[in-house]
C-alpha cells in the first residue's frame, strides 16, 4: 500500500502529526509519499518519497490529508478523476469531512491497512456560468452567490427546471450538497441533510424577508440562479470558499449534481452524525 500525505503546512501542528503518521506507517510497512515542497520539513525521513502533487496522486493508493475540512476540499479539486479514496486527520475546529482525531491515529491507521473501512461516495455540484462571464466549476460542499458591499443587498432569483420558485433579497444564497449542509448553509439557517442521500439544499443568507425558508430539491432537478438587482451590476460566486469569481447581473448560473464524486474512507457507518454530536453540540 502507498499513501499520499497531503499537508496543510499553514497549520503548525501538521508537521509533528505527519511525523507520527509516518512512524506508524513505517511499522506497518506502508510506503509514504509527500509533496516536494514539504522536503525541508522532512529531509531526515528516509522512509518517505517526495514527488510533485500530480505524480503523487497518480502513484498512491490512498490520499490522507492533515489539516481540516478545507484541506480535504482543496485536495478534492485536484484528485477528481483519480478514483483515489481519501480521509482527513483533523487539526481544525470542526471536522465534518476530516473526522480522524490525533488520539485515534494508531487504531484507525491500523484499520486502514487491514482494509477495515467502508467507502462513502459523495457527489459534487456542477456549476456552469453563461453570459458576460463564462466558466465551469465543481464543488464538494457548496456554491455561494454573494454581494461584496455591506451597505447593499443582492436580489437573487432561483429557477428549478425552468420554473421560478423563489426570489431572495439579502446577502446572497448558498446551494449545498448533503455533504456541505453542515457548512455555510447550516450557519445561514439551513437543514442538516444525511450525506448519503442525493439532493440539493438552497439557503438564503440574511434574507430581507419575514419568511424565506431554505428549500430542498431532488438530485434530478436542474437549478438556475440569476442576480437581478436593479442597482447592482455584478455579484460574486465562490465554490467551496475558493477562487471568488465576479458574475454580472443577469448572468445565468446553472447548478446540478455532477456525475463526479469523491470517495471518503469511513470507519463508522455514522461518522457524519457522530461528528455533529461531538462538535456542534459541544460534547
Amino acid at each position: 500500500m502507498t499513501v499520499f500525505l497531503a499537508l496543510n503546512l499553514g497549520k503548525e501542528q501538521s508537521v509533528p502529526i505527519a511525523r507520527k503518521v509516518i512512524a506508524i506507517f513505517q511499522r506497518l510497512n506502508v510506503q509514504v509519499i509527500l509533496e516536494k515542497r514539504a522536503f525541508p520539513f522532512f529531509q531526515q525521513e528516509t522512509f518517505v518519497r517526495f514527488m510533485l502533487q500530480n505524480d503523487a496522486l497518480s502513484e498512491c493508493d490512498i490520499i490522507i490529508t492533515i489539516g481540516g475540512d478545507g484541506t480535504i476540499l482543496h485536495i478534492a479539486r485536484y484528485s477528481l478523476g483519480s478514483g483515489k479514496p481519501l480521509f482527513g486527520i483533523n487539526l481544525g475546529r470542526m471536522g465534518f469531512l476530516a473526522t480522524v482525531e490525533e488520539n485515534e491515529l494508531e487504531t484507525k491507521l491500523a484499520r486502514l491497512v487491514k482494509g477495515d473501512y467502508t467507502l462513502d461516495q459523495r457527489r459534487l455540484l456542477s456549476v456552469s456560468v453563461q453570459g458576460k462571464n463564462t466558466f465551469q466549476k465543481y464543488a464538494l460542499n457548496d456554491l455561494v452567490v454573494f454581494k461584496r458591499s455591506i451597505a447593499q443587498t443582492v436580489d437573487v432569483q432561483i429557477w428549478c427546471d425552468d420554473i421560478l420558485v423563489n426570489h431572495y433579497q439579502g446577502d446572497g444564497v448558498v446551494v449545498a450538497t448533503p455533504t456541505g449542509s453542515t457548512a455555510y448553509s447550516l450557519s445561514a439557517g439551513g437543514p442538516v441533510l444525511d450525506a448519503r442521500i442525493s439532493g440539493l439544499v438552497v439557503t438564503p443568507i440574511c434574507a430581507h424577508s419575514m419568511h424565506s425558508p431554505p428549500m430542498v430539491f431532488s438530485a434530478e432537478r436542474k437549478l438556475r440562479i440569476q442576480v437581478s438587482s436593479p442597482t447592482q451590476e455584478f455579484a460574486f460566486l465562490s465554490c467551496d470558499g475558493m477562487q471568488e469569481e465576479q458574475i454580472a447581473r443577469d448572468d445565468i448560473v446553472d447548478v446540478s449534481l455532477s456525475a463526479h464524486y469523491i470517495s471518503l474512507i469511513c470507519f463508522n457507518e455514522a461518522d457524519q452524525f457522530e461528528a455533529i454530536d461531538k462538535k456542534l453540540k459541544g460534547r
